[in-house]
């Protein structure tokens, strides 16, 4: 367990890390701005992915049934699983995927278009009007409503909902860096992480 609390840690903090800005300048530094305005996010999503993959084997291989539920509750578990799995759906469809996954820039970068990609307007409105992080409420939605839990996915979904908690302020705090005065109003607006029907004021 202490093994997965560690590699998830590793992860969050080289993941902050390749976020921030100052980490950014020295790649541009080294590679040259359009380089890094095209590769860089695909980078950052192929080395998030490679960084967890192999976790899930090691999960596997130590997992100890914790609990399962019976019916009728595990088929209402899986209904809200679906409705996460659907709400994940939604939530990326709902902004610039391609761009989310890195894959625009790079196409942008082979086919000589225009680098940095223009500014994304503030996504205020659908799932985006309920709560300021769809994506991160509709994961724990999959998460924490599996009928079966282990000892090992315990941990993880532990460590993964601390993650999507700091994660959430640090990009609020990026938000509202480059958003300014509007995103303030859309988090007076708009509920952090628990969809509630948004403020009229």
């Amino acid at each position: 367990m202490v093994i997965i609390l560690l590699w998830m840690l590793v992860f969050a903090v080289v993941h902050s890390i390749t976020a921030d800005r100052r980490f950014k300048q020295v790649i541009i530094n080294l590679m040259g701005e359009r380089p890094y305005e095209g590769f860089y996010r695909l980078f950052y999503n192929a080395l998030s992915v490679i960084m967890l993959a192999p976790l899930f084997p090691y999960m596997w291989s130590i997992s100890e049934t914790l609990y399962q539920v019976s019916q009728p509750i595990a088929t209402i578990f899986r209904v809200i699983q679906l409705i996460g799995m659907i709400g994940l759906a939604v939530s990326i469809l709902q902004i610039d995927f391609l761009r989310f996954a890195g894959l625009r820039q790079v196409i942008m970068l082979i086919n000589g278009g225009q680098l940095p990609l223009a500014d994304e307007n503030l996504q205020t409105g659908g799932l985006y009007g309920w709560v300021r992080h769809p994506l991160y409420f509709f994961s724990l939605l999959v998460l924490w409503f599996s009928p079966s839990m282990t000892n090992a996915s315990l941990v993880f979904n532990i460590a993964a909902t601390l993650y999507f908690v700091f994660g959430s302020l640090i990009e609020e705090r990026s938000m509202v860096n480059a958003y300014g005065d509007i995103y303030k109003q859309y988090q007076q607006n708009v509920s952090w992480m628990i969809p509630l029907p948004p403020s009229k004021s």
